[in-house]
């Protein structure tokens, strides 16, 4: 009864963007309601309409995964874009992938690199691995050592295995760094450990 309570304050609420996004979340995970991704789709474009990050960046994730909406990258494209440019660090990094990769949009290292820098200076690790590592690797733009060291260290410090082996690769091979055995031996146990301790929630969360 409380839940069906919670859920009727929420649709009450009918210009708040705060409100369908929550409502939205319930459905698209069916979270006391059954899973509906329709359902989740409309209060999210009511939300997004309104200028709410969480909600753009959710009508992008359906239209990149085709959940309750035929699959369209553009579209996800779109709506990461509307989010990104408020300054949401998720989406920027979606964005840096996506021109990356190429997949959905021309590909365009330029404007990866941009998108991963937005997100990486606002504390994302992931866009700091990412730009770390082209930078490392010359991977179509020039080599930068030092740019490399600084960005993999930053995801390093903040639990992103890849990185966190990276950079203990940079230590052993002293690129960027210093030549260090043992800051690479302790980056290289740091991130034995985070994959375990990834695993093991996993497992947890397979038998919960």
């Amino acid at each position: 009864m409380e839940n069906l309570k919670r859920i009727l304050r929420i649709r009450k609420k009918k210009k708040d963007a705060k409100a369908h996004v929550e409502l939205g979340d319930m459905y698209y995970h069916g979270v006391w309601v059954s899973q509906d991704y329709t359902a989740a789709r409309e209060l999210y474009l009511k939300a997004a309409e309104q200028r709410n990050a969480d909600a753009q960046v959710n009508l992008g994730v359906m239209y990149e995964e085709g959940k309750g909406v035929r699959k369209d990258l553009q579209q996800a494209i779109g709506w990461f874009r509307k989010a990104a440019e408020q300054g949401y660090v998720n989406a920027q990094n979606s964005l840096g992938v996506m021109y990356r990769s190429g997949e959905g949009i021309p590909k365009n290292v330029q404007q990866a690199i941009e998108w991963f820098r937005k997100a990486a200076k606002q504390g994302n690790s992931k866009a700091q691995f990412s730009l770390g590592y082209m930078y490392y690797r010359g991977e179509e733009v020039r080599e930068d050592l030092q740019q490399a060291a600084i960005w993999v260290k930053k995801a390093a410090e903040q639990g992103e295995p890849a990185a966190q082996f990276n950079l203990g690769v940079m230590y052993t091979r002293g690129k960027g760094v210093r030549r260090d055995l043992q800051q690479a031996v302790k980056w290289y146990i740091k991130c034995a450990f985070t994959i375990i301790l990834l695993l093991l929630s996993l497992l947890i969360n397979l038998r919960g």
